[in-house]
């Protein structure tokens, strides 16, 4: 993914600052195909380690799995000015994203070969605003019950100064998927 300013004619200027945000991603069927033969966490270990490609949802939100371990999944997303809402601030869409999936994630590493999950119930507390020099954002999603049919999870959003930005809490349904 890369973001670059639009191409102009040599000597003109964007009067309106418009800026454009090209946006790449691999094809995600090989990594849907290839998760029913393996546990959570080994799958995630094959996207961390770029073995399998990640799935598009975070090159369009500039979002990395970072780190999963059992019971956890770390996040890194960089927000900019593409992420804004009409006041000025990162879209809490975005945030809430980035906890749903460091949720899901980590509900995914403590699931065995042939499991899946899909979340049922997020509460996301935003507890201040984020603008795109925020630096990156590191979301940890922890499980808090797993489960063979229902799994909890919280999450945290940190910026790049430490700050806690936002929270949630999460339910998430296991389900087969082989």
């Amino acid at each position: 993914m890369s973001t670059t300013p639009p191409s102009e004619p040599e000597g003109t200027e964007s009067a309106g600052g418009t800026r454009r945000r090209v946006i790449e991603w691999e094809d995600p069927a090989p990594g849907v195909a290839v998760m029913p033969t393996m546990s959570g966490l080994d799958y995630l270990k094959t996207l961390i380690g770029q073995e399998l490609p990640p799935p598009p949802i975070m090159s369009h939100l500039n979002m990395t799995l970072v780190d999963a371990q059992v019971g956890t999944a770390t996040f890194e997303c960089t927000p900019d000015e593409s992420h804004y809402n009409p006041i000025g601030t990162v879209h809490g869409g975005l945030v809430c994203t980035l906890l749903d999936s460091a949720l899901g994630c980590a509900v995914q590493s403590t699931l065995a070969q042939g499991q899946g999950y899909t979340s049922i119930g997020i509460t996301v507390n935003y507890l201040r605003p984020v603008h795109a020099n925020a630096g990156p954002l590191t979301c940890v999603g922890t499980v808090t019950k797993p489960g063979n049919r229902v799994a909890f999870a919280d999450g945290v959003v940190t910026d790049a100064s430490g700050k806690v930005v936002a929270t949630a809490t999460g339910s998430l349904l296991v389900f087969p998927i082989a």
